[in-house]
């Protein structure tokens, strides 16, 4: 199943919990909520408080991506307060098994992210041990960025281990997607497609209907 999941990085934080209701009631399956430290990220966003907050106004999935150092000191903090899947990236942790045991501790979905940098390879030797993968297309940490067309390859590989082991895992896509290049990403092997200002900008209700238009085929 395709899934669209836009990131809130873009949203009014004035009107947030409102425009979290438009776009669940567009007929957006996730809610994306990206974690930045200043440290794995140049950027700071928000944390748990923001999170706990908006889970009292919403039922959606909360697809969270945790952008910082050592996700692992905080995965019981982001379980508390509302998470349904946390991802953390790869490349932020020396314990990637402990992390995602963790996780399953706390009956949380699963995700492992990479960033452009990093080959689709790291990832298999988790495949069988996550719900998702998210194979980031732009460089964490910014939104508006334009998509790298190479991270897609990823993707492909990616999808085609998973395949080969019969395993039916998520691939997320973050970064520089719209109405305009989605069908690549889902051409790639991705069915879950973030997107931000695509989403947030001018008509969010139109965006999102226009986002699932495609996404069906």
């Amino acid at each position: 199943m395709n899934i669209l999941s836009p990131s809130i990085l873009s949203a009014d934080f004035g009107r947030l919990g409102e425009q979290i209701k438009e776009v669940e009631h567009a007929g957006a399956q996730y809610l994306h909520i990206d974690v930045m430290d200043g440290l794995f990220v140049p950027s700071i966003s928000y944390g748990m408080p923001v999170i706990a907050s908006i889970r009292k106004c919403s039922s959606i999935f909360f697809d969270v991506h945790l952008m910082i150092e050592k996700p692992e000191r905080y995965l019981q903090e982001f379980a508390d307060s509302g998470a349904d899947l946390i991802n953390f990236h790869l490349e932020a942790t020396a314990d990637a098994e402990g992390t995602i045991a963790k996780i399953r501790e706390l009956n949380k979905k699963v995700g492992i992210t990479i960033k452009p940098g990093t080959p689709a390879e790291a990832v298999e030797p988790y495949l069988n041990k996550v719900d998702m993968v998210l194979v980031m297309t732009v460089e964490p940490g910014f939104g508006g960025q334009k998509l790298i067309p190479e991270c897609l390859d990823k993707v492909t590989e990616i999808r085609r281990m998973a395949d080969a082991r019969g395993l039916h895992t998520d691939i997320e896509v973050d970064g520089g997607i719209n109405v305009d290049n989605v069908e690549l990403a889902l051409q790639a092997g991705a069915n879950v497609i973030v997107a931000g200002s695509a989403v947030f900008k001018n008509d969010i209700s139109a965006n999102v209907k226009s986002f699932l238009t495609k996404m069906r085929g």
